[in-house]
C-alpha cells in the first residue's frame, strides 16, 4: 500500500518512532535491580605496589604500567548558582538517568503553558501525556481554564501512574484579563484564547515558558524546544514558526488587512517566550511615538485594530513582531506542523529531513477523517495509558491503510 504523499509518509515515521518510544518506556518501568550488598566482614584488599620503573625523558607511563593512581574524589557542587549550572550541565547529558531528572531543583524545570476553555479537556490530557512522555527533565504545568473544568483536570491529571505524574507537577488557575473589557477578550477568536497575551503579567515568578494550543502533541522530547532559548541574541525575548512556508499560499500574505511579521506571518500555536524580558521590555508600536510595556500595550493595541484582525490574538502578535522585529527569534516549521504543510503538497522542507517535532492539529483534524495520519497519532497516544501495544499498532494500521 502507498501513502498519500511525502507528509504522509514522514508522520508515519513519526508514529513508529512513538511506538518504539512507548514499548520502550514500558518495558523500562521496572526498576533496575540494586547491586549486591559487599559483606561488611570482607576485608578490602589492596594491590601490591609494583616495582618502580623510571620512565625515560618525557616519556609518560602507559596504561597497566605501574600502580594506577587513584583519583580523588571530586566535590559536589555547592548549593547556589554554580552548582545549579553544574546540576543543569548533567541534566543536557544523553542518557541521564531520570532518577537524576526528578531531583532537579525547581528553577531549573521546564515552565508548559496551555489554555483550555469548552470541549478542550480531552485534547488538553492528550497533549500533556505526550510532553510526558518523551520528556526528560521535570515540568511545571500551567493550566488556565474555566471554573467548570478545574476539578475534572485535577482528578484526571492525579490518576495518572506514577511513571508520568513523577516527571510533573501542575498548577490550575482560573481566566482573567489585567487590562480592558473581560468580555471582549473571552470572545476573541476561540473561547479563553486571548489568555496567552496574558501569561508575561500572571506568571511573574516564571523566567521562560513555553506555550501550546490544546491541539498540539510533542513527539520528540520538550527539552529540545526548551533549548532554543539558550540560541536568542540580547534582543530576542520569543520564538515562534512561520504561518507558511510559501507566501502565495500563505494566509496573511494573500488576505490580512492588518500588519504582520515577515513575508507569511507567524502561527502562535506554539510560542516560546523568555517572560523576564518581555517584562522588562519597551515595544515599539503604531500608536505613540515612544515604546509601552507589554501589559499597557494590549488593550490599546487590540483597539485600533479589532475591526481588521481575524485570528484574534495570533493576529496581535504578528501586529506586536512587525513593528518589533528585532525581538523575535523564528523557529523551524517542523516544530509547529500543521495540516496547511501538507495539504497543497508537502512545503515544509525541514520536517522532509528531519522529521515532525511537533505535530498540530488544528483545523479539528484530530476528530475527522481529513488527515488519517493526524488522527491515527492522536489517538495512539491518547490511548497509550489503557493500552499501550494494541492502541499504537492499531493506529499504526490505520495510517497504512488510509
Amino acid at each position: 500500500m502507498k501513502l498519500r504523499s511525502k507528509a504522509a509518509a514522514l508522520l508515519l515515521l513519526a508514529l513508529a518512532a512513538l511506538l518504539l518510544t512507548l514499548l520502550s518506556l514500558r518495558a523500562g518501568r521496572a526498576e533496575p535491580p540494586a547491586p549486591p550488598a559487599r559483606p561488611a566482614a570482607a576485608p578490602q584488599r589492596r594491590p601490591a605496589p609494583a616495582p618502580e620503573r623510571l620512565p625515560g625523558a618525557g616519556a609518560l607511563p602507559r596504561a597497566g604500567q605501574g600502580a594506577r593512581r587513584r583519583r580523588p574524589p571530586r566535590p559536589r557542587p555547592r548549593a547556589g548558582r554554580r552548582g545549579a549550572a553544574s546540576m543543569e550541565k548533567l541534566a543536557r547529558r544523553s542518557g541521564e538517568s531520570r532518577s537524576f531528572q526528578a531531583v532537579l531543583p525547581p528553577e531549573l524545570w521546564m515552565h508548559l503553558a496551555v489554555v483550555a476553555c469548552g470541549n478542550r479537556l480531552e485534547e488538553t490530557l492528550v497533549m500533556l501525556k505526550s510532553a510526558v512522555l518523551f520528556s526528560h527533565r521535570k515540568m511545571q504545568f500551567h493550566i488556565f481554564t474555566e471554573d467548570s473544568l478545574k476539578p475534572e483536570f485535577d482528578k484526571q491529571l492525579r490518576q495518572w501512574p506514577d511513571s508520568y505524574t513523577k516527571k510533573f507537577e501542575h498548577r490550575i488557575y482560573p481566566i482573567t484579563f489585567s487590562v480592558g473589557n473581560p468580555q471582549e477578550w473571552k470572545k476573541l477568536f476561540k473561547p479563553c484564547a486571548a489568555q496567552r497575551l496574558f501569561l508575561p503579567v500572571i506568571l511573574k515568578d516564571v523566567d521562560s515558558l513555553l506555550y501550546v494550543d490544546t491541539d498540539v502533541l510533542f513527539l520528540r522530547p520538550v527539552d529540545d524546544i526548551w533549548k532554543l532559548l539558550r540560541q536568542f541574541n540580547s534582543t530576542q525575548l520569543a520564538a515562534m514558526a512561520p504561518e507558511h512556508e510559501i507566501p502565495k499560499i500563505g494566509w496573511y500574505s494573500r488576505f490580512a488587512r492588518h500588519p504582520f511579521y515577515g513575508s507569511t506571518g507567524l502561527n502562535s500555536g506554539v510560542m516560546l517566550m523568555n517572560l523576564t524580558r518581555i517584562r522588562s521590555a519597551q515595544f515599539k508600536n503604531s500608536m505613540i511615538p515612544t515604546g509601552l510595556a507589554w501589559e499597557d500595550m494590549l488593550y490599546p493595541l487590540y483597539q485600533k485594530y479589532k475591526n481588521a484582525i481575524t485570528w484574534g490574538d495570533q493576529d496581535l502578535l504578528n501586529i506586536i513582531f512587525y513593528f518589533n522585529p528585532e525581538c523575535l527569534y523564528v523557529f523551524p516549521c517542523q516544530w509547529n506542523y500543521r495540516p496547511d504543510h501538507c495539504m497543497y503538497g508537502s512545503n515544509c522542507k525541514e520536517a522532509e529531513r528531519e522529521g515532525v517535532s511537533v505535530l498540530h492539529g488544528n483545523r479539528g483534524v484530530y476528530h475527522d477523517d481529513k488527515q488519517p495520519t493526524f488522527k491515527a497519532l492522536y489517538e495512539a497516544i491518547r490511548d497509550s495509558a489503557r493500552s499501550m501495544r494494541a492502541g499504537i499498532l492499531s493506529a499504526l494500521f490505520t495510517a497504512v491503510s488510509t
